[in-house]
């Protein structure tokens, strides 16, 4: 029998140990016996008085916990196995409850389940403080790890499994058992939403533990994790076994401006916004130096190391192991100089990721030379090492469906990290392995949007949960209410409308632009007259297939 079918079976017992001795109030839900895991804290937080452990806050998250109400925080350790360590913390809105006061939020009858990006290793506070003061239950965790980077996972498979499925189930399961106890009865809906890792997260639980959630949303999933790393640590070697290969954030202007003038009208539109990459078939070679090198030119090993960022990752008989990159959206914060070049050569995100991927899971070995790196034995080792904890392939949803789950899907089109691409194969082999799939799952491909949030597009629409000042709070701005109302009995969301959101650190957020983003396959479509910024002058149309 698989473990995760032993583990199906936690959040019953969890439920009925609270049950067997439902508390009273805060404090006494630190008198919960609960399998495997031990109550570590169980106070009142006085409404504004929260602050963060370890790094401090950043002004828009101390803002967040200047204003939320009182609640109940709980902390706790999980042991599924000798070697974890899961610190969950679940927060709790008093009202209903012996501490209710007129600080106190309502609970809204609803759990709000977070993820994790990258490696994990932290929680993330201000997403339970923004969850907790709009009226829901909330967990996260550390997911059995308190570091970040990949250091944590040498030569510990268990830790691996903590990290890659079991430390969110544990999480959901523990903190709807606490709940249960602390309100006397269960959560009406529970929701989970996440980003990149957090988006593989979010897979993981609609596969593995379909009971745990009615409603999933998931970002950018980093589900085909093996191949994902391995097509990175790919473009990685290359980048760093030649110095000559490195294109500075001064030329990835020059590459930025050339794409978009290559392709920025192909939609129809020139706005900086190329809708569907597929249709750019921009050629690195047209930047090729005729002359002396330059900021406005490419040399011969900087258009090679272009080809190799946009075109798949193959193995040694040809065979596509994971999609290439797409074109557009190579400037700003969460673009191309973190994600894939760095300040320097060498100090990019992916960089990182690929080579703590392998050194610490794959190879075991904390001196591992990428330049022994091969695709065929990365990916094999991967697999072998990685696979069963890490990939949340399984297209078959029957039993998350049959229970009326739906699962949101969404990817910006401009991603540095993590191919938009995958993403759509994903969808794909979901709807020929369902075939009733467009009755729980919905596509979401955002124009313009880089990994997760920010880009040249309108990027803003609920995907974090709903934040003051991004927009109207309902379900036709905000794709978790939209989740909502769908799992409900409402309608499929078949669009949703994002907010460009601009700030210089000095003065407050402006929303400078508004755009549908549609339910694949269907894309935003200007209308011909209007306000090119105005969301109400744009229409969802299907267009034909671009790859």
């Amino acid at each position: 029998m698989h473990r995760w079918l032993h583990l199906g079976i936690a959040p019953f017992l969890l439920a009925s140990a609270a049950l067997g001795q439902k508390a009273t109030s805060c404090a006494d839900l630190a008198k919960l016996n609960l399998p495997h895991t031990k109550v570590l804290l169980a106070e009142e937080v006085p409404a504004g008085q929260f602050v963060p452990p370890g790094d401090a806050a950043s002004p828009a998250d101390a803002a967040i916990y200047k204003h939320i109400p009182a609640f109940c925080r709980v902390a706790v350790e999980a042991a599924p196995t000798p070697a974890s360590e899961i610190k969950i913390e679940v927060w709790l809105p008093l009202n209903g409850t012996p501490e209710s006061s007129q600080s106190a939020a309502a609970w809204n009858s609803k759990f709000r389940g977070q993820g994790n990006g990258g490696f994990a290793g932290d929680i993330n506070y201000s997403l339970l403080a923004l969850s907790v003061s709009q009226g829901y239950a909330t967990a996260g965790t550390d997911t059995g790890h308190a570091t970040r980077g990949a250091a944590w996972a040498l030569n510990q498979p268990e830790k691996i499994i903590d990290f890659g499925y079991r430390g969110i189930h544990e999480m959901t399961a523990n903190a709807k058992a606490i709940l249960d106890a602390y309100y006397g009865k269960p959560a009406a809906r529970s929701y989970f939403a996440s980003c990149s890792d957090g988006g593989r997260e979010a897979l993981m639980e609609a596969q593995r533990f379909p009971e745990d959630y009615d409603g999933i949303l998931a970002g950018a999933p980093a589900y085909i994790w093996t191949n994902n790393l391995t097509a990175g640590m790919h473009k990685t070697q290359a980048l760093l076994s030649d110095p000559a290969s490195y294109i500075s954030p001064a030329k990835l202007v020059t590459l930025s401006s050339a794409v978009l003038d290559a392709c920025d009208a192909n939609d129809g539109l020139k706005d900086g916004v190329v809708n569907d990459p597929r249709t750019c078939h921009f050629k690195p070679e047209m930047l090729a130096c005729t002359g002396e090198d330059s900021n406005s030119c490419l040399t011969p090993p900087q258009v090679a190391i272009l080809k190799t960022i946009y075109s798949p990752t193959l193995d040694s008989s040809g065979r596509q192991i994971y999609p290439g990159g797409l074109p557009g959206g190579e400037l700003g914060p969460n673009g191309w100089v973190p994600w894939i070049f760095g300040a320097e050569p060498g100090r990019s995100q992916g960089a990182g990721y690929g080579i703590g991927y392998f050194s610490n899971m794959v190879y075991d070995n904390p001196h591992w030379d990428f330049k022994t790196f091969t695709v065929d034995d990365g990916l094999k080792t991967a697999i072998a090492k990685t696979a069963t904890a890490l990939n949340a392939t399984d297209p078959n949803l029957k039993p998350f469906a049959s229970r009326g789950g739906k699962l949101i899907l969404y990817h910006g089109w401009n991603d540095p990290a993590i191919s938009p691409l995958s993403t759509i194969d994903y969808y794909q082999q979901v709807k020929q392995a369902n075939s009733n799939a467009d009755s729980f799952v919905r596509l979401f491909m955002v124009p313009g949007m880089q990994h997760c949030y920010a880009g040249p597009g309108a990027s803003s629409f609920g995907q974090f949960g709903w934040r003051p000042g991004t927009g109207p709070d309902d379900v036709q701005h905000d794709i978790y209410r939209a989740l909502e109302q769908w799992v409900d009995g409402g309608m499929a969301p078949e669009q949703v409308i994002a907010a460009k959101i601009e700030s210089d650190g000095k003065s407050a957020p402006k929303l400078t632009m508004t755009r549908p983003v549609c339910a694949y396959p269907k894309e935003p479509k200007y209308n011909g007259t209007g306000d090119t910024s105005d969301a109400t002058n744009f229409s969802c149309v299907k267009t034909a297939d671009k790859k």
